[in-house]
């Protein structure tokens, strides 16, 4: 199997945890309500990844919304008759939404919250390397600009990477993988299929620590363990679940084990606990030796999406999503293909997770 490439990929400058004055339960209800108010006065949807917070989540469900992984989120914004759709999640979501819908106007609660991945990969220096390699196959993860979009031939993302490079090395085609390089080295192993590896990484998942996994394995023998396959390989290895949110929501629905111990983004567990309420959930561990801890299993571009920044975003319909027509048009190109792969396939769909119901 490749080694990831040697590139001089930018210094990711990773934000702090954002800081939001608390609010009483009063003072969240009565915020919650001035947003659904909002939401309907601006014909607006609202769509929320599974790595934002809780509270954001529960509002989008409760307003006729969408809580999803960034393929079903792109769907749902292209099936959705409102006119403006809000993208809860990293800047990248809220591209994929304008780039497939161009006639809706497409806002978020803040532009600033971005990814490590997207970051680490600039258009410029992924368009050079693209250059040098004609004769490869630019298939790029979803966490990327619009403009290294625009250069790709395939877009993926975690819950269907496996089965189009599988499609593509029976092909006998040649891969150049961006940028996740812990996401692509899974992929090629599992597939067989040898790929030149953007050198990137989320720092979330990259904060994971074999070790120190290893150890809580033992203290809980009945846990089985769940992997996001951005995670480095010591942590993949001990994995009884990899796969992407979607798929490790629905190993802890479907298998017996009383506890898990999961390797992904915490925002997850608000899902994973709403459908799945008599289950233990044990976050893998980002401590130990060496640990930097730069992110505490929670995206800190994530946390940027808040209620108080939803709502100022609805009363000034802005910041808004733009792309270059042009860039935004050839990137259309790749993700389509992904989401037609997908359809004719069956990957995936809206009725993947079942619907939660409240007790009563």
């Amino acid at each position: 199997m490749s080694d990831p490439l040697t590139i001089a990929i930018p210094q990711v400058q990773v934000p702090s945890h954002p800081s939001w004055p608390p609010l009483t339960p009063a003072e969240q209800g009565e915020l919650k309500a001035r947003i659904k108010s909002l939401l309907e006065a601006r014909d607006a949807v609202l769509v929320a990844h599974y790595y934002t917070d809780g509270d954001l989540q529960e509002l989008a469900e409760e307003t006729g919304g969408y809580v999803a992984d960034s393929l079903e989120m792109a769907r749902f914004g292209s099936e959705s008759p409102a006119s403006t759709l809000v993208v809860c999640g990293v800047r990248f979501m809220g591209e994929t939404a304008k780039i497939l819908n161009p006639e809706k106007r497409v806002l978020m609660p803040d532009l600033a919250a971005t990814c490590s991945l997207d970051e680490s990969c600039p258009a410029d220096l992924f368009g050079a390397f693209r250059d040098q390699h004609p004769d490869h196959v630019a298939v790029v993860y979803a966490n990327t600009s619009a403009a290294v979009k625009a250069r790709s031939d395939w877009v993926v993302t975690s819950s269907i990477a496996l089965p189009v490079v599988e499609y593509l090395h029976a092909q006998g085609r040649k891969i150049l993988w961006a940028p996740d390089k812990h996401l692509g080295h899974y992929v090629e192993r599992v597939t067989g299929a040898e790929m030149l590896l953007w050198p990137g990484a989320c720092v979330v998942h990259e904060e994971f620590k074999g070790f120190a996994l290893d150890r809580l394995r033992r203290l809980h023998p009945q846990a089985a363990v769940l992997v996001h396959p951005e995670s480095p390989d010591e942590v993949v290895d001990q994995a009884d679940v990899v796969g992407s949110t979607t798929q490790l929501i629905k190993a802890v629905l479907e298998m017996p084990n009383p506890e898990f111990i999961v390797a992904t983004d915490e925002g997850i567990f608000w899902k994973m606990h709403q459908l799945a309420p008599d289950k233990k959930l044990i976050a893998a561990p980002t401590a130990g030796v060496g640990a930097t801890c730069e992110s505490c299993a929670h995206c800190p571009w994530m946390a940027m999406n808040a209620l108080q920044n939803l709502e100022q975003a609805l009363l000034r319909g802005a910041p808004e999503i733009y792309i270059d027509p042009a860039i935004r048009a050839r990137a259309r190109l790749p993700i389509q293909r992904m989401l037609d792969f997908a359809r004719e396939r069956g990957i995936g769909g809206r009725k993947s997770l079942p619907v939660a119901v409240a007790p009563g």
